[in-house]
């Protein structure tokens, strides 16, 4: 019997956290490291407008979060199949997808999950070995 394909809803990062575009600087850097994201979904009203990832943020507090977020953000239903979103993210180079469900942020998905989840899918394959052949 075939091993179903893991769900994206398995293997993502779940959280319903977002910071606003026009938020303060300091705010998105506080929910970062707050919740040890990498990163984290940029809303404008019920919208999500881009991601803003921890790398982006710099040293410095002031200003706000429209001044550092990705404007280009992938955006995947729940219900899409894994293997399409690693398909996409490796063909756009992105390093995370955000995730909705029925409109709703739902969590991100992102490079670290993609080890996480092949390094299960190898361990179920090629689980190690035992040391049988040893007299």
């Amino acid at each position: 019997m075939k091993t179903p394909q893991p769900r994206l809803a398995s293997t993502m990062t779940p959280f319903p956290y977002s910071v606003d575009l026009d938020a303060p600087l300091a705010e998105a850097k506080r929910m970062i490291a707050t919740h040890y994201f990498h990163h984290l979904p940029v809303t404008a009203g019920a919208n999500i407008v881009g991601i803003v990832h921890c790398e982006d943020l710099g040293a410095d507090d002031s200003g706000f979060v429209r001044d550092h977020y990705r404007p280009d953000v992938y955006v995947v239903d729940i219900e899409t199949p894994l293997s399409d979103v690693l398909v996409n993210m490796a063909e756009q180079h992105v390093d995370a997808a955000v995730v909705m469900r029925h409109d709703r942020l739902a969590g991100v998905f992102t490079t670290t999950d993609a080890c996480r989840a092949f390094a299960a899918l190898l361990s179920e394959l090629w689980p190690d070995p035992v040391d049988d052949w040893v007299a």
